[in-house]
């Protein structure tokens, strides 16, 4: 079977956040197998999809996993599955993908810019847990649970240096939700070409900090508009390979739009 890395929220390679992904022939094997091909290619994500039949709700099945357990939504690594898919010519046009989230379709546009249509993730005020400020290493502004599908602990700090400056403790952060926490601030300079920056740690399920992470702006994207009084925004994930994110906020619906790259491509033969 063929194995990709593509690099995803990022048009050139070595950035962004890395995906695997494979295209299977049938059904997904059992889920031991998947969960050791995902340790074994250890990046943040791998995704698996099959073909499924024509004229149903969608056309592909897809799950993804990191290198302990089963996601429930991941953003780079759909993108990455729609890169692979039209690029290979698997498939044209809008692609719908049936997934532990719904139905999420990413639709390819002009020069190799892909949109994911996710659900909104829904914010809901909570209290700065106690001891969060010391795991994170500085003191939330505001804090909000981001729902079941994104899992996280979202919340907003003084400015982007806090941010930047970042150097959680990540076993101490796991405390605090059930999949991460994702920090975020006002960009200092939006002429510099984005409205927020963010920074996103996942220690609950074996990544410490995520390179660039489609599902979190799923959160994001409700926070900032309603700071920024704008439904499209773009946002930088701060991390050291870093990426930009395109958000559409459509109501219950977030549009997530970005490239990706294919760098290394082979044959898995276990």
């Amino acid at each position: 079977m063929r194995i990709r890395i593509v690099d995803a929220f990022t048009d050139r390679p070595f950035a962004g956040n890395p995906a695997g992904v494979m295209l299977l022939d049938d059904v997904f094997p059992d889920d031991d197998w998947l969960q050791n091909v995902a340790l074994e290619v250890n990046h943040a994500e791998t995704a698996f999809a099959h073909r499924l039949p024509a004229g149903g709700e969608a056309d592909w099945a897809l799950r993804w996993f990191t290198p302990v357990a089963e996601v429930a939504m991941c953003g780079h690594a759909t993108l990455a599955t729609a890169h692979v898919l039209h690029t290979t010519g698997a498939h044209e046009g809008p692609v719908r993908f049936a997934t532990r989230s719904g139905v999420l379709v990413a639709t390819p546009g002009a020069d190799g810019w892909i949109t994911l249509d996710f659900p909104t993730a829904p914010l809901t005020a909570v209290e700065v847990p106690e001891g969060l400020a010391e795991a994170l290493g500085a003191e939330p502004v505001v804090a909000y649970d981001t729902g079941p599908n994104v899992g996280d602990l979202l919340v907003e700090l003084a400015d982007e240096r806090t941010v930047l400056k970042l150097a959680p403790d990540h076993k101490a952060l796991t405390a605090h939700s059930s999949r991460g926490v994702i920090a975020t601030a006002r960009a200092d300079d939006p002429s510099l070409g984005y409205d927020f920056v963010s920074r996103c740690f996942f220690p609950n399920v074996g990544i410490d900090e995520d390179p660039v992470t489609g599902s979190a702006h799923t959160a994001l994207a409700p926070h900032w508009s309603a700071r920024l009084g704008r439904d499209d925004l773009v946002g930088l994930q701060a991390s050291p390979r870093s990426g930009l994110v395109r958000t559409g906020l459509r109501g219950d619906r977030t549009l997530l739009t970005g490239r990706a790259v294919t760098v290394i491509e082979g044959d898995l033969l276990a």
